[in-house]
């Protein structure tokens, strides 16, 4: 990309970020970094790079799509990631919300982890790679898993956070268990967004946020 496109490119980026600034869904600090740093334009088809700053879901192939930004936004701040935490990414598609946790993980010098996991074998493989311009797998900041998530990664558990980009029947109840205490789970169930807390009790605090639409959740 030559200087004058990308001088183009961080300024779109920057109206999208700053619009989501505006409507008050991006508060935290840290995921607004993010948003800044990680262009959405990088985990998009070719095809489609003069739309990867509308706020919309775009389509990436495999009948699965990159998420709104709006929606990624509100997720993530439901999710409250914080440096120096072990996240655990579900049907991370293209990786764009991956490299955005990443980049949490890992800002003030902390060495935090996220693994994102994808069950189409393409599109783990364009995560893999899109992910890799940040040189996050280098840092070993991030990983790209190619494998069924209903199980959750009990290997790696507990985790500070786990978060889902498609729509499930129910929070698998590997997830509840892998999730640490005071950690959040934020999935999508239907048309309606869950975040779950784990209490000191084993128990969730519980809230649901209707009006969304999501792509299945790929098991099989």
């Amino acid at each position: 990309m030559d200087y004058e496109r990308r001088l183009t490119t961080l300024s779109q980026n920057d109206q999208l970020v700053d619009g989501l600034v505006e409507t008050g869904v991006l508060e935290s600090d840290s995921i607004i970094r993010a948003f800044r740093e990680i262009d959405r334009a990088d985990f998009v088809p070719d095809s489609l790079r003069d739309r990867a700053y509308e706020n919309t879901p775009l389509p990436i192939g495999h009948g699965q799509t990159i998420s709104q930004p709006y929606t990624v936004a509100f997720m993530l701040e439901l999710l409250d990631p914080q440096p120096g935490n072990t996240i655990l990414d579900v049907g991370c598609g293209s990786g764009w919300q991956t490299a955005l946790l990443s980049h949490i993980v890992s800002q003030h010098g902390k060495r935090g982890r996220v693994i994102g996991i994808e069950r189409i074998p393409e599109l783990a493989d364009l995560a893999e790679h899109t992910v890799s311009r940040y040189s996050l797998a280098d840092r070993g900041v991030c990983q790209i898993l190619c494998q069924n998530a209903e199980p959750g990664l009990p290997d790696e558990a507990p985790f500070d956070g786990i978060i889902g980009a498609a729509s499930a029947s129910a929070v698998p109840a590997a997830w509840q268990e892998q999730v640490e205490v005071g950690g959040r789970i934020v999935l999508p169930v239907g048309s309606e967004i869950i975040r779950l807390e784990k209490l000191e009790t084993g128990e969730f605090d519980e809230q649901r946020h209707p009006g969304f639409v999501f792509v299945p959740f790929v098991t099989d």
